[in-house]
């Protein structure tokens, strides 16, 4: 029988806690160790999704245990990053129990199943709800089964491991996901590769770069309107209607996919969406995790990159604090982190046989006028 993951030492509160636009589940335990997790809202409707499923990642019995946790960065609207949510690790799981194990070939296939199902969803509702085919989310997923770490991304979220160099015992920052943003210059490059007939495929915008001048990222589950053409037409608001026809997408939906051995001296894994990234350097963000207790440390990361961003607009962090959501996108983005610490008997010997699920940011307001 697998049991729910609970200690004594846990934060007591099963599914996080709520304190203004900030949530926070500050300690929990996975089957290969603790985590922390925390989301601040900065839109009207918080766009950012997250979740951490711990124990069977299959429908078989007996089947892989691990730990899988998922960073979903929406735009253009929440229905993309929640249809994410509530679907890529069910699609997981029943790729998993078909293959009877975790694969590039299952997570290929689970990202795949997810956004057939979001362009489906699209199909059905675009005629009376047109803006739903310019929904699109950035999907930062990983898994760690059988001592092994998978990494898939799609967009620009970011994970970074932390790691204690034997030499020196000091933890140095790596980081572990690719990312599909218009502004590196490798992305740009492979877009103009895949799209040679299109001189316009990236354009440079009010001093950023852009995919079709519309959006940064390359690569995505949804924005329907750039990958069928026949979503990019009335009734879609004439601000994402491309001037010309196109024939195959422009945005993709395929993930970018690292496997790591895990080693003794793999301390941690800080996933976030991209607005924790925009204020904290990867080893800045390492040395906090590395200098305060484990509990609590998602929240005391997304204050970090808060006190930035206010400093960057030359405010005090108490005043950025009063600024209530919708307005408050214009000091910061939503912020999901999830920190994940790797106990090495665990993930090398016997991992705990217990269940979790959680998602970030429930109980934050969800709509515009809640």
């Amino acid at each position: 029988m697998v049991k729910p993951c609970w200690k004594p030492h846990d934060d007591g509160d099963s599914n996080g806690r709520v304190d203004g636009l900030l949530w926070s589940k500050d300690l929990g335990h996975h089957v290969y160790g603790q985590f922390s997790m925390a989301v601040i809202q900065a839109n009207n409707v918080v766009e950012d999704q997250s979740q951490l499923e711990s124990g069977a990642l299959s429908m078989t019995n007996p089947g892989p245990l691990g730990t899988f946790v998922g960073v979903y960065d929406g735009h253009g609207g929440t229905e993309a990053s929640r249809f994410v949510n509530d679907n890529l690790f069910s699609n997981l799981k029943r790729y998993a129990s078909l293959h009877q194990d975790i694969s590039e070939n299952v997570i290929r296939k689970a990202f795949a199943a997810t956004e057939e199902g979001f362009l489906s969803l699209v199909q059905k509702q675009w005629l009376n709800e047109p803006k739903i085919a310019s929904a699109g989310s950035c999907c930062l997923v990983g898994i760690i089964c059988n001592g092994q770490l998978y990494i898939a991304n799609a967009g620009d979220s970011r994970v970074v491991l932390g790691r204690t160099e034997r030499a020196t015992r000091e933890v140095i920052a790596i980081q572990l996901s690719t990312e599909h943003n218009a502004s590196i210059e490798s992305v740009r490059d492979e877009l103009r590769m895949v799209h040679p007939e299109d001189p316009q495929i990236v354009i440079l915008k009010h001093n950023v770069w852009r995919v079709k001048g519309l959006i940064q990222v390359s690569r995505s589950i949804g924005d329907a309107y750039l990958k069928k053409a026949k979503f990019n037409r009335p009734p879609l608001p004439p601000k994402f209607q491309l001037p010309e026809p196109f024939y195959k997408p422009i945005l993709s939906a395929e993930p970018s996919i690292l496997v790591h051995k895990l080693r003794p001296d793999d301390q941690y894994l800080i996933f976030a969406s991209d607005g924790l990234w925009e204020h904290l350097s990867n080893q800045k963000a390492v040395d906090i995790v590395n200098s305060y207790p484990r509990n609590g440390i998602a929240r005391r990361l997304v204050k970090a990159a808060l006190r930035e961003a206010a400093k960057k607009r030359e405010m005090r962090y108490s005043d950025l604090k009063k600024i209530d959501r919708g307005v408050r996108r214009h000091f910061h983005d939503d912020i999901s982190v999830v920190v994940v610490f790797l106990d090495p008997h665990l993930i090398n010997g016997r991992p705990s046989p217990c269940s979790l699920s959680i998602k970030g940011g429930e109980g934050l307001p969800s709509s515009a006028n809640s």
